[in-house]
């Protein structure tokens, strides 16, 4: 399962632009890591950027539910920044709550790790709701020449 969660990863140019790896993936669980890139990814007092953070939870909950119910798409997602996001890298980890045959319920955890790859410290916190979808769905339809 590892395998084929890091292959859709490696599909995302924003996941490649961004560093995330996929770090595991099991039934109902995935963890990513990122490595802060100061010079593009802090906002103006230096953290990282809520938008990163908010990538972060996102994508290791659609990873997760992707464990146990293929291709998602999120129908809802919410976030809650808990404390500055301050570290050299961070760590999020997604885990299903619910799949059901139309919804999975995801929740995410967001960890900075200090320098040196001290203890992790949460961050932020997510909540999403996936909607499972067709191949044929998922396609992307090509315009008109």
């Amino acid at each position: 399962m590892l395998h084929t969660i890091q292959a859709i990863n490696k599909t995302a140019g924003f996941n490649r632009w961004a560093g995330f790896e996929v770090t595991s993936a099991a039934k109902g669980e995935a963890e990513l890591r990122m490595d802060f890139r100061e010079e593009d990814m802090g906002q103006y007092a230096g953290f990282l950027h809520a938008g990163l953070i908010g990538a972060l939870l996102d994508t290791v909950s659609g990873f997760a539910a992707a464990t146990v119910a293929g291709r998602v798409l999120a129908s809802h997602f919410s976030v809650n920044c808990i404390s500055p996001a301050v570290g050299r890298a961070f760590v999020a980890r997604g885990r299903v709550v619910k799949a059901g045959r139309k919804q999975v319920f995801a929740t995410a955890e967001l960890y900075a790790q200090a320098e040196g790859g001290g203890a992790l410290k949460l961050v932020a916190t997510g909540n999403a709701i996936l909607v499972p979808v067709e191949e044929a769905a998922a396609t992307p339809v090509k315009a008109p020449a």
